[in-house]
């Protein structure tokens, strides 16, 4: 194990991406605890990874250790329990927290935890595990030798077919732009910057979800212009295209890259060092090293996404509360 990452980590949830997470605390070989809630949730956890969680939920577990021994915690919960854990894991005195995305289900949740986070000396991290893909970190390196990024355009389409059927709670799929989208929006704003200005239109409706069109565009706080579009009732897929002077660069899929020259039509793929994209869920390796190893400019602060949430409201059309 790194010196850099001799911490006690906590990791709170038995679920699918929890199981993601212990994989790779398992290959860094950290020192780390697991609490879930359900019994089965804990012996299908345990049977897929090896590890034993401590089961009937964070207050049980608490209320019965030390917790002043975690210097870190990861949460993989559901997104409509992760702003609470949160408030809890700060209440109880751990000052690094890697919350899975979104953080919470409203911008009110998000300005009471980083309030919390602030009053309490504590640092407080979004999961976007795309900013860490090997597509991303290749594209940042592009960029940055072109002399920067001078324009952008993202879409979001989500499958409703695929997501009507899902016996996910209602009240997350009313939030499905927050709960799955933001992978999208949060990894184009992350090259471009927040927005100064945004114009945003939607349209239609679903059976699950207010409306199924957007579209917009804008202004970052770095001068660069971006549009974005999204059909969920048509056919479509997530994608990025960042504009240099020089190029143009293509995530569709996200984890793959392609690259256009100025003055060609000829679109040609980027090779890669992914091998830890398809070892381990993409990005999830380095977004955790990077974390534990407090090495964080590249995270999604919980200031920012506080800013940020003002900016999905408005393209969703989420109350904010």
């Amino acid at each position: 194990m790194s010196d850099n990452l001799k911490n006690k980590v906590l990791l709170v949830g038995a679920g699918l991406m929890a199981r993601e997470y212990a994989k790779v605390l398992n290959a860094l070989a950290v020192d780390y605890d697991v609490v879930g809630r359900g019994p089965d949730s804990c012996a299908a956890f345990e049977k897929a990874t090896g590890k034993k969680p401590a089961a009937g939920g964070l207050d049980d577990f608490l209320n019965k250790q030390s917790h002043s021994l975690y210097s870190h915690a990861i949460v993989a919960t559901g997104i409509d329990t992760l702003n609470h854990i949160a408030l809890k894991l700060i209440n109880a005195g751990v000052k690094n927290s890697l919350l899975e995305k979104p953080g919470g289900m409203n911008t009110a949740e998000m300005d009471s935890l980083e309030n919390a986070a602030r009053i309490n000396q504590a640092s407080v991290y979004i999961a976007y595990n795309r900013r860490f893909y090997a597509s991303v970190l290749k594209a940042r390196e592009i960029i940055k030798a072109d002399g920067g990024l001078t324009s952008f355009n993202f879409e979001f389409t989500e499958w409703s077919h695929v997501i009507e059927p899902l016996k996910t709670d209602a009240l997350i799929k009313q939030k499905w732009f927050l709960a799955n989208s933001t992978h999208v929006a949060d990894l184009a704003f992350y090259f471009g910057g927040l927005p100064l200005e945004m114009s945003a239109y939607r349209a239609g409706n679903l059976s699950w979800h207010k409306y199924s069109k957007f579209t917009g565009a804008g202004v970052c706080e770095n001068h660069v212009l971006f549009s974005y579009q999204a059909n969920w009732g048509s056919p479509g897929r997530w994608a990025l295209e960042l504009l240099t002077s020089e190029h143009r660069l293509i995530l569709k899929p996200l984890e793959g890259l392609q690259i256009q020259a100025t003055g060609t039509v000829a679109v040609n793929p980027v090779e890669l060092d992914d091998v830890l994209d398809k070892g381990f869920k993409p990005g999830l390796y380095k977004q955790t090293f990077a974390f534990l190893g407090n090495e964080t400019s590249q995270l999604c602060s919980i200031d920012y996404q506080t800013k940020a949430m003002r900016w999905y409201d408005k393209i969703s059309g989420y109350d904010p509360v």
